[in-house]
């Protein structure tokens, strides 16, 4: 048994394209490893949890390719799953070339045959779905009040995303207004923090030095001051209020 595998998002959100999807797919098949392709990682994670517990369980190291680290280690906590040996790979950040080397660099992994298996659901995710980056929430509990769906549960010293199927489209209103970038929509088209890159003052901190501190918690100040400068709060309630008036329609149109 082998003591690494590859899993491989196939996201049904599109934020792949086909293209460089299907050239991922032929280079994983030249290595010899097993290898998951996931269809999709949202959903396994919501619907399926017992899949990536067994390969949890089973391997020492697995290297995830798919969107950003921080969207998806964290999803991997949220769905009650030991992250312990996981490593992420971003198909939204590197090239194949890029991807292919790490694998056979920096992981080890061998040229051959792969044992090529897929593991497909069949639940369809909210395109919005959330993630809670728990390194950086500071349970200020702005998102739960701010989401008119129910998808959080909320006390002051707790924040979790109970109901993420009830989130609802075109609405990363709560994402929004986090002050702390906590939020994140993996299933977000767009190259962003709110889909999961890293925040900037996190990107751009050099490690070891003395003031790096005051550096981030600087940054963030700004961060939450350009929330009222850049007019999020204003964007956010537009978007709620879309969003609810789509839901009142279904509504209407299911009775």
């Amino acid at each position: 048994m082998s003591n690494s595998c590859i899993i491989f998002c196939q996201c049904n959100a599109g934020v792949i394209p086909d293209r460089k999807s299907d050239q991922l797919k032929n280079a994983f098949q030249h290595l010899e490893t097993d290898v998951f392709e996931l269809q999709d990682l949202c959903a396994i994670s919501v619907n399926e949890k017992s899949v990536l517990v067994e390969i949890s369980e089973k391997y020492k190291q697995k290297v995830i390719v798919a969107c950003y680290p921080r969207a998806v280690k964290n999803m991997i906590l949220q769905a009650g799953v030991n992250s312990a040996g996981f490593d992420v790979l971003s198909f939204k950040e590197l090239s194949v070339d890029e991807i292919n080397t790490k694998l056979k660099v920096d992981f080890g992994f061998k040229e051959g045959n792969a044992n090529y298996q897929q593991k497909v659901s069949e639940l369809k995710v909210p395109a919005w779905y959330p993630v809670i980056d728990t390194s950086r929430c500071s349970l200020c509990g702005q998102c739960a009040r701010f989401c008119l769906f129910g998808v959080y549960s909320y006390n002051k010293k707790s924040l979790e995303v109970v109901n993420p199927l009830s989130c609802k489209n075109n609405c990363p209103a709560c994402g929004r207004t986090c002050p702390e970038s906590a939020i994140m929509f993996p299933r977000l088209k767009e190259n962003s923090v709110l889909a999961g890159a890293e925040p900037d003052e996190k990107a751009n901190q050099a490690p070891g030095k003395k003031d790096s501190l005051f550096v981030m918690l600087n940054e963030r100040n700004k961060g939450r001051k350009n929330i009222f400068k850049q007019g999020v709060v204003q964007l956010a309630e537009e978007e709620r209020k879309r969003a609810l008036k789509e839901f009142k329609e279904s509504i209407r149109k299911e009775k």
